[in-house]
């Protein structure tokens, strides 16, 4: 079983010759492109020739045609090691012929999108057009905050500076911190920023108290920066979306998921309307914990005696059996993940922190990263990832303009497959440990769903006051995310240092409004696992699912399957789950 990644399936080095080959090839595919299609405005007017057009770009973007392969190949590389200023100015070098080549291709879309309204209708219902016409209801939502070609391509040149390296800096700083900790009473030992959540959710007190003196300095350490860096992103938002005439600052991410700004408004009032559920939660787990309060970094401190150490070689073995047993499709899939060296398991100094999985075109292999530490959330986390990675891999059936999923459905078959595993690991344990296990996933569901939509209110805030103020200070930003944790953790759990500094470590305040779909995904998720503990012939609708690409719109695709997120009754059937979870935990303390 490989436990590195085989970056060869993509290149042989970062001086590979084939690099260079196919950036020269990216740029001569897109010549061929524009070329033809440029100064031919026919396809915006007949769908004979529009077919034809969608046909061409389909191929164009099957090659890759943005230096995807190379970029793709470096980032990984990037994240092993994120010290190697080799690799970081190679990247950027590629990046800029990427944005370029980008630019050169926009006026396609750009074209499309400005088809009169009449136009539009008709091309829609256009049996030559069928393959392609979610792909041009989204072009054609978008089109009303689209510009110009020539302001387009300036937003795009500028997003890398205004943006990008700003959130990169702040990520690649922290991740490259070290701690010195004593663990245990143990001599001191050097752990990177990205090992602390292992200490911080010790049983132990002393442990906990002692790391987190150790966190707080070096986020604290940073906090300035962080001040300077989220401002820059909410400064560059906010010019993007008055330009654009963007009326609320969530539109573009909502646009870009393809949901519907109801749906996401609708769940956010469900959950927020519950925040008592979790108040209560912290109320017992400090009680069980006997403390009066909880740090905030103690917010996800196991309860109960959870010792359970999983080596990398037992938790993929579990999460494989549970895949198969699923269907065997799955299980073959991640088979191929290991086999081929597309999982790296293990933490190193200078890697990147957490978890991710990646897949971002067609023709190129998924890769998964870990920091796998035989905790078993590792476990958790092997067949969260594992099911982002089974979801890409079913939807490259479909066609390169529909074979990326919306982030709106990327969390629901990570939770589907990791929900599962844990059922496995349920059937095997005694009484007490099962009580522990679900406290543990108690707290996971209400990390997934309470805490992100306070994320999300937070975030909104953030935008808003920017917009009013203009710059928002270290201690203002502090102050309003402290308020927002304290609206779903109530008074139980303490407005201490790790909490005033708990926004600068979230990287999805930097990428804009994403946190949703992680309470979305779980409660879509616990609606599907139902119906397939029901009938186990139901996981034909999960395949369907993860097969779907980006074919229909999630609002659809669900209905079809009988589940209806613009009603805030099927939300709240879900939180109730949730809520009756927590009653089993309190009748049996």
């Amino acid at each position: 079983m490989k436990t590195t990644w085989n970056l060869k399936l993509l290149y042989n080095s970062p001086n590979d010759p084939n690099i260079e080959k196919d950036i020269k090839k990216s740029k001569r595919l897109v010549s061929a492109f524009c070329r033809k299609w440029e100064d031919d405005s026919r396809y915006t007017k007949n769908s004979k020739v529009l077919k034809e057009a969608l046909d061409d770009y389909e191929k164009l973007i099957l090659s890759n045609p943005f230096c995807d392969k190379p970029l793709y190949y470096l980032a990984l590389k990037n994240s092993l090691n994120q010290t190697d200023i080799d690799v970081k100015a190679k990247m950027n070098k590629v990046g800029d012929i990427a944005t370029k080549l980008y630019n050169e291709i926009q006026f396609f879309e750009l074209n499309i999108s400005k088809i009169p309204i009449e136009k539009q209708k008709k091309l829609l219902t256009s049996p030559v057009l069928k393959e392609y016409k979610h792909f041009l209801e989204r072009i054609f939502l978008l089109s009303k905050y689209l510009l110009t070609e020539k302001e387009e391509k300036i937003f795009t040149l500028t997003s890398k500076t205004s943006h990008s390296n700003w959130v990169s800096m702040m990520d690649e700083l922290l991740d490259k911190q070290l701690l010195k900790v004593n663990h245990g009473g143990k001599k001191k030992i050097t752990i990177p920023y990205n090992e602390v959540n292992k200490y911080l959710d010790s049983k132990e007190k002393k442990v906990r108290d002692y790391v987190v003196k150790k966190y707080n300095e070096v986020n604290n350490r940073y906090l300035e920066i962080a001040e300077f860096e989220i401002n820059s992103v909410l400064e560059s938002k906010k010019i993007s979306d008055e330009y654009r005439g963007i009326p609320r600052p969530d539109l573009t991410r909502h646009i870009s998921d393809d949901i519907d700004s109801k749906v996401v408004d609708t769940l956010v009032e469900a959950v927020s309307n519950n925040f008592n559920i979790p108040r209560d939660f912290y109320k017992l787990k400090a009680k069980l914990l006997n403390q009066k309060k909880l740090g905030y970094y103690e917010r996800n401190v196991p309860l109960g005696d959870v010792d359970m150490e999983y080596t990398f070689n037992d938790g993929m073995k579990l999460v494989k059996d549970t895949l198969y047993d699923l269907d065997s499709e799955f299980g073959a899939i991640f088979n191929r993940f290991v086999n081929e060296g597309q999982v790296d398991v293990f933490p190193k100094t200078n890697k990147s922190g957490g978890a991710y999985c990646t897949s971002p075109e067609k023709t190129l292999p998924t890769f998964i990263l870990l920091n796998h530490t035989d905790r078993l959330n590792d476990v958790l986390t092997i067949a969260h990832e594992s099911g982002h990675g089974i979801h890409s891999e079913m939807s490259k059936v479909q066609n390169s303009l529909n074979c990326n999923y919306p982030i709106s459905l990327a969390e629901v078959a990570s939770i589907f497959f990791e929900d599962f595993v844990l059922e496995e690991i349920l059937k095997n344990s005694d009484e007490e440990t099962k009580f522990s296990i679900l406290t543990q996933k108690l707290n996971s569901d209400i990390s997934s769903v309470f805490r992100q939509v306070a994320f999300y209110n937070f975030e909104t805030e953030l935008h808003t006051e920017f917009k009013k103020r203009g710059y928002l200070s270290k201690e203002y930003i502090s102050d309003m995310f402290c308020k927002h944790m304290r609206s779903y953790m109530g008074d139980t759990v303490l407005q201490d240092d790790s909490m005033k500094t708990g926004w600068i470590y979230v990287g999805h305040f930097r990428r804009f409004f994403y946190v949703y779909s992680y309470a979305s995904g779980l409660l879509i998720s616990k609606a599907l696992q139902s119906m397939v503990r029901e009938d186990k012939k139901n996981i034909s609708l999960v395949k369907k699912l993860l097969s779907s690409g980006s074919t229909q719109s999630p609002k659809d695709l669900f209905k079809g399957m009988g589940i209806d997120i613009m009603d805030k009754d099927f939300w709240n059937r879900g939180i109730i789950e949730i809520e009756k979870s927590l009653k089993e935990i309190k009748l049996k303390n």
